[in-house]
């Protein structure tokens, strides 16, 4: 195990390089997200959705809201009587979730803060959802135990977060995510680095059983995950009971 000064150094270091690659990305983040999935992210993100069971004047939070996708399409379902908050770490990326959700007639909360410091009360939140940023988070454990405080009795987390693609389909993934990914992230958001950083993240981030377990151990109960487009992506459920 590492001592506690260069585990310290090995997050800041993580920390760093996060900020830097969305800093970039920012302006393309959307079209990019089109290009690399072929469209796939909105089918994931509309499962997501579709598994929220979100209501009518329900409490949202949108953790690592980046460009706004789930958290408009909440904002949509909880209504007037409702409110969904937009949450990031980078206030680039929170700052364009902020003016689609303007675009599309609905103002929001938001803030710009750590999910491993989330500042807001006990048992407040009715769902929780963090798409594609976990794997971001330097402390995944005390992140998801943020979450957890956070909802209430009853109340349902949701993780979209790349995982494990079925094995057959390695080889080919590895030749997409190290070749061609670097490549469009270097004529369309002028940054391979960012796109390479993407690829290397999603292989250290832990696969569906991998991060199952995490999720039990962070207090989550009836923890499920459902593989998507033969688990390149995983959506993972748990709640506060």
């Amino acid at each position: 195990m590492a001592p506690p000064d260069a585990a310290r150094s090995c997050g800041d270091e993580k920390a760093r390089r996060v900020a830097g690659v969305f800093d970039q990305v920012a302006p393309v983040y959307d079209i990019m997200n089109d290009l690399m999935s072929l469209g796939l992210h909105r089918l994931w993100k509309a499962f997501t959705v579709a598994q929220a069971g979100i209501r009518r004047g329900f409490t949202v939070l949108d953790i690592a809201s980046g460009t706004g996708d789930l958290a408009l399409a909440f904002a949509r379902q909880v209504g007037e009587e409702g409110k969904v908050w937009l949450t990031d770490i980078n206030e680039t990326m929170l700052s364009r979730g902020r003016d689609k959700l303007l675009n599309k007639g609905f103002v929001a909360p938001l803030a710009v803060c750590d999910a491993e410091k989330l500042p807001f009360p006990a048992d407040y939140f009715d769902r929780v959802s963090v798409a594609f940023g976990l794997r971001n988070m330097t402390h995944q454990p005390v992140a998801l135990a943020e979450m957890l405080r956070v909802l209430k009795p009853g109340g349902k987390l949701l993780v979209l977060e790349f995982s494990a693609i079925w094995q057959p389909l390695r080889k080919l993934y590895d030749v997409y995510s190290f070749s061609v990914l670097p490549w469009m992230g270097k004529h369309v958001a002028k940054s391979a680095d960012s796109y390479r950083y993407l690829a290397e993240s999603i292989r250290q981030h832990p696969d569906q059983a991998g991060l199952q377990k995490i999720l039990r151990d962070a207090g989550f109960e009836g923890v499920r995950y459902f593989n998507l487009t033969a688990g390149i992506v995983a959506l993972h459920t748990g709640l506060k009971l």
